[in-house]
């Protein structure tokens, strides 16, 4: 096997934290190799600096062999590096052609040839076997389509390694299942691919060797997947046993009366005849495959699309809700979106102003001035709360990890004193231990009275935390189940009430 790329001793400071701290890495032709560890351990920061769009302060990149100082991403473009990130980098107003071809646009006569464009775009898109036409614009796919439109850019450009960056973290299984079989492709072509994802299952299923960085060093480099058992390489992620992924059981609550309730609702986004009801103190879990319509019914109830038909109930009365705003304040119900990066928090600003913005209101001396020491004093509670790690209250939110910000998104609605909380997809994209952290949470805000409407498309967490599930397929209610916890009979009745929209015998 040839080394392809080959990372030596890289350093990268930032005010206040080392992100790397002599991290190595080893990428060999025709492999495919995973990076682990959780967030916050230099995973992103490794990457960027093997693609040019950060400079290391120290340390040594190889490609073939030969020392290379990668200025810019175009460096690595050119050095035959690829990366698809976790965030999508499309250009979302240009066509699908536009964005595989973007930066080595074909040229005939000084012009842009726009048939090359689409000729070009097809060759690759062919090679990923993806029916896309290359005029569609790139607005109109999913998130999984764009993301094989990224790959087919690495692919136009020759790209001899492929850096993924959780590529499975916001598709669904059988998406999921064709990005594999690029991979497969990939590395029987002699390519190297480095595939960051918190899903063992999947690295084991489908890596050669790994690489697992804990506090920005490399404290596993480039061994064999095959020596390393999977609780092995959990210990050496988290520096300690992790145990199981479990929560004390609670105390039912089967007599009270719903504080949210849905009754035969119909909706613009699709919904038939949906009813649902959530408790104080309950956590009802709402499972489906991605495009079941579970975010639609969640952003329904908040007021971001319209019920049109049926009723929507808050604590046994009803409620037209109009925006997330009058859903706050009138009903106390908050909703955590599962897209942090774009609705969840305010990446240029720093974490006390992400936190306090719902609370405006109750921080100011001066109408119109809100109180900066206030502001700093809320954003502290939170921060111990729920373990938020942190240089200073001024930082900015785009600079935590993905699990800090998430519980920076979580932190400004629970400081709002909600009653009832929606919280979509809670731990995608978030390692072991601070995925412990967010169950533990979400049991203890329930055991405090909280009702907790839980939506995932991971089925482990469904079956762990919710006490009981309503599955949703094509924008209908199929069924609902009373949570036994035992992983094997609910993953079973619940993929049989999604597949026959049936309901299941207990």
């Amino acid at each position: 096997m040839t080394m392809l790329l080959e990372a030596v001793g890289l350093t990268k400071t930032f005010p206040g934290v080392k992100a790397l701290d002599s991290v190595s890495l080893r990428l060999e032709s025709g492999t495919v190799h995973a990076l682990l560890g959780e967030n916050g351990a230099g995973k992103s920061t490794l990457i960027k600096a093997l693609t040019g769009v950060h400079q290391p302060d120290s340390g040594r990149i190889l490609v073939a062999g030969t020392p290379l100082s990668l200025d810019s991403p175009a460096d690595a473009r050119d050095a035959g590096i690829g990366v698809v990130h976790q965030e999508r980098n499309v250009i979302r107003g240009f066509t699908v052609g536009e964005n595989i071809v973007l930066g080595r646009m074909p040229r005939r006569a000084g012009r842009i040839d726009w048939g090359g464009v689409k000729r070009e775009a097809a060759r690759c898109l062919d090679m990923l076997d993806v029916d896309l036409d290359p005029s569609t614009p790139i607005s109109e796919l999913s998130s999984a389509q764009m993301q094989l439109v990224e790959i087919a850019r690495a692919l136009y450009t020759e790209t001899k390694v492929l850096l993924l960056d959780e590529p499975t973290a916001s598709i669904s299984a059988a998406e999921g299942d064709r990005l594999f079989r690029v991979v497969d492709r990939l590395r029987e072509e002699g390519a190297a691919v480095l595939f960051v994802s918190h899903k063992l299952e999947e690295v084991y299923a489908h890596c050669d060797t790994v690489t697992v960085l804990r506090d920005g060093r490399s404290v596993l480099e480039s061994q064999p997947l095959s020596e390393h058992p999977h609780d092995e390489i959990v210990d050496t992620m988290v520096g300690r046993a992790l145990g199981s992924l479990t929560v004390p059981s609670r105390a039912s609550r089967p007599d009270s009366a719903p504080i949210l309730e849905l009754r035969g609702v119909t909706t613009a986004a699709g919904h038939r005849d949906v009813s649902l009801a959530v408790r104080p103190g309950e956590i009802v879990g709402l499972y489906g495959l991605v495009g079941a319509g579970r975010t639609e019914l969640a952003r329904s109830i908040v007021g971001l699309e319209r019920i049109t038909e049926g009723e929507l109930l808050v604590g046994g009365e009803p409620a037209r809700i109009r925006s997330v705003r009058q859903a706050l304040h009138r009903y106390r119900l908050s909703y955590v979106t599962e897209n942090r990066k774009e609705e969840g928090v305010f990446l240029e600003q720093d974490i006390a102003r992400n936190i306090a913005v719902t609370v405006w209101s109750t921080l100011t001396r001066v109408p119109g001035l809100v109180s900066g020491r206030r502001e700093r004093a809320l954003s502290q509670r939170w921060v111990d709360e729920l373990d938020i790690r942190i240089s200073s209250h001024e930082q900015l939110v785009g600079r935590l990890s993905g699990g800090n910000q998430q519980k920076v998104s979580l932190a400004k609605w629970l400081a709002a004193d909600p009653r009832i909380l929606i919280i979509d997809e809670p731990t995608v994209g978030i390692d072991l231990r601070t995925k412990r952290s967010f169950y533990e949470l979400i049991w203890r805000l329930a055991e405090q009275g909280m009702a907790i409407l839980l939506i995932s498309s991971d089925l482990a967490e469904m079956v762990t935390l919710a006490d009981r599930v309503a599955v949703m397929d094509r924008f209908v209610i199929t069924g609902e189940l009373a949570n036994s916890h035992d992983y094997d009979r609910m993953s079973h009745e619940i993929i049989r009430l999604i597949h026959s929209g049936e309901e299941v015998p207990a």
